[in-house]
């Protein structure tokens, strides 16, 4: 496992992320395609809470205590039990970028982890090194979905123009 690349991605990934909202109304980050779609600012406050209540949490566990049960986590419940789309997005984004930073020096700073060491996860057989790799990939998830809902929004920003000349989405 090469930590480094991972940690890297991650410092990377989140930079993008925050530069796919710079410039985002606050009205525009509250946007939602349809009432099952997410917002800007609800993927943000996902990505968030998943950074200190999810991906950090478990590979601790896998890694350091692997007998204890991990705490159970809400994803799509959090949306709105939070309320992620009334909150503002600067902040939010400063949330999450804080909370990046501080996963990123906790990974740095592990001592030769075995990333072969394996819990047995409502997933089934969860080693540290699947946490690891999925966390990374997990941002790219939520990358495409920040592009998607950047293209939608301007789709919807030109009409009564389009945007047919850019090539197909």
């Amino acid at each position: 496992m090469d930590l480094d690349f991972f940690a890297d991605q991650m410092a990377n990934q989140a930079g993008t992320i925050h530069s796919l909202t710079l410039g985002v109304s606050e009205e525009r980050a509250r946007w939602k395609a349809d009432p099952q779609s997410w917002s800007i600012l609800e993927v943000v406050n996902h990505l968030y809470d998943e950074e200190c209540l999810d991906f950090r949490v478990r590979l601790d566990i896998i890694l350091h205590h692997p007998g204890q049960a991990w705490p159970p986590i809400n994803p799509t419940g959090w949306v709105s039990e939070h309320h992620y789309n009334e909150r503002e997005l600067a902040q939010s984004m400063d949330n999450f970028q804080k909370e990046r930073r501080k996963s990123l020096r906790w990974l740095r700073g592990l001592e030769s982890p075995d990333w072969q060491v394996a819990v047995t996860s409502p997933f089934g057989k969860m080693r540290a090194g699947d946490m690891l790799c999925a966390w990374a990939a997990h941002d790219l998830l939520h990358l495409r979905q920040l592009v998607e809902l950047q293209w939608a929004t301007t789709v919807r920003s030109a009409e009564p123009y389009q945007v047919n000349y850019a090539g197909e989405w």
